[in-house]
């Protein structure tokens, strides 16, 4: 091989070389450019106003959450496929803020308010392993209530069929900021995706 070619090769490499890292390196950016942008909020829904019961047979109401981040979802104590993992991820959830010093309101709001008493719920609660201390359970409300109430605060659908004993309702986890405006949504049924809501708050609240 001639000394021209070697000197050709070896140039050809160096510069695939170089591009590579700076493929490597833009692809980093780009990647660190999506994590910025799925920190920033995507929602700016108002939450309507409500005044509900919880578990403890307690009042509360939206004001009381006001001036703090929350964390909301729907659930109801009969439910055969998604609640269970939800409630389950809720509570995780909870630890998960607990161990990172992040004090904030979860509210599970039920969908079958005329099945699920708060003594329903609190053993729906205390079967999930729920600490009642930063975690309300709320009913006490009809079942148009909830529906409207979720659509209008969540842009979740809630649906309950007369006679049916099951309800058809959204499964995400609503992140709520200190104005009372739901600015993020995450998938409640994925630990994964649930642990973006402490990232967010780590982000914004401390």
């Amino acid at each position: 091989m001639s000394k021209k070619l070697t000197i050709l090769l070896f140039t050809i490499t160096l510069s695939g070389l170089l591009a590579a890292c700076g493929s490597d390196n833009s692809a980093e950016s780009t990647s660190q450019g999506a994590e910025q942008q799925e920190i920033k909020p995507n929602f700016d829904q108002e939450v309507q106003n409500f005044s509900f019961t919880n578990q403890d047979e307690e009042t509360v109401e939206l004001d009381d959450l006001k001036g703090d981040y929350w964390v909301a979802n729907l659930i109801f104590t009969n439910c055969e496929t998604v609640c269970p993992p939800m409630t389950a991820n809720m509570a995780r959830l909870q630890q998960k803020l607990d161990e990172e010093g992040l004090d904030i309101r979860l509210i599970s709001f039920s969908v079958d308010p005329h099945i699920d008493s708060p003594q329903l719920l609190k053993e729906f609660g205390d079967k999930h392993g729920a600490d009642y201390s930063n975690w309300d359970f709320l009913t006490g409300y009809s079942q148009e209530d909830i529906e409207s109430f979720a659509s209008k605060s969540f842009k979740a659908l809630v649906t309950k069929v007369d006679g049916e004993d099951q309800v058809t309702h959204d499964t995400s986890f609503m992140l709520v900021s200190p104005e009372g405006k739901m600015v993020n949504r995450f998938k409640g049924t994925s630990f994964e995706e649930v642990e973006k809501i402490v990232d967010y708050l780590e982000h914004y609240k401390k």
